[in-house]
């Protein structure tokens, strides 16, 4: 794997990751191209949307270590619940985002390997990822971990910069 792998360290998520995780988010929002979310979120927003994880599904942060002995969280990723019906159990919908800074670092596939594990872990079937199609960095992702593509919507959701984008589904047998 990556050199960089071993800077960086991947845990369940607390109340004092959700500024990171809402500073992450939104930097993807405002550039768009990897949320169809059109505005930034509020710290509230994002607070909630970490409270509804509830066990199997989690949201989780990926850090690194700074020079002073702490820690900064520079990914936040999230395995959801994929369809609220029973008989989807065991089915989740995955997510991941890193801060713009530390995207080509080897920390998405650091995230990826974590968020695999934790699936894993939690002994869920199916990995789901619902990415936009021209996203390439998530694409080589998805194929680099082995997941299948098996659906493609055109012209499916807009993001912030106004742009229609198609929207690629993904999926990985555990």
């Amino acid at each position: 794997m990556l050199e960089h792998m071993a800077e960086y360290s991947f845990r369940i998520a607390t109340q004092t990751d959700i500024q990171a995780i809402t500073d992450i988010y939104n930097a993807a929002v405002i550039r768009g191209g990897s949320s169809a979310d059109i505005t930034p979120r509020t710290f509230e927003q994002r607070k909630a949307w970490v409270e509804s994880h509830h066990d199997p599904y989690a949201v989780f942060v990926t850090t690194t270590p700074k020079p002073d002995g702490g820690e900064e969280v520079i990914g936040f990723s999230a395995l959801s619940v994929f369809y609220d019906r029973a008989g989807y159990d065991g089915v989740t919908d995955l997510a991941y985002y890193i801060a713009p800074e530390w995207q080509g670092r080897g920390a998405g596939v650091f995230t990826l390997s974590g968020l695999l594990d934790e699936c894993r872990n939690r002994h869920m079937r199916k990995a789901c990822g619902i990415i936009f199609a021209d996203n390439k960095g998530s694409i080589a992702l998805m194929r680099r971990f082995g997941f299948t593509q098996f659906g493609l919507m055109p012209q499916a959701a807009t993001d912030s910069t106004g742009t229609m984008r198609d929207m690629s589904y993904w999926y990985l047998d555990l």
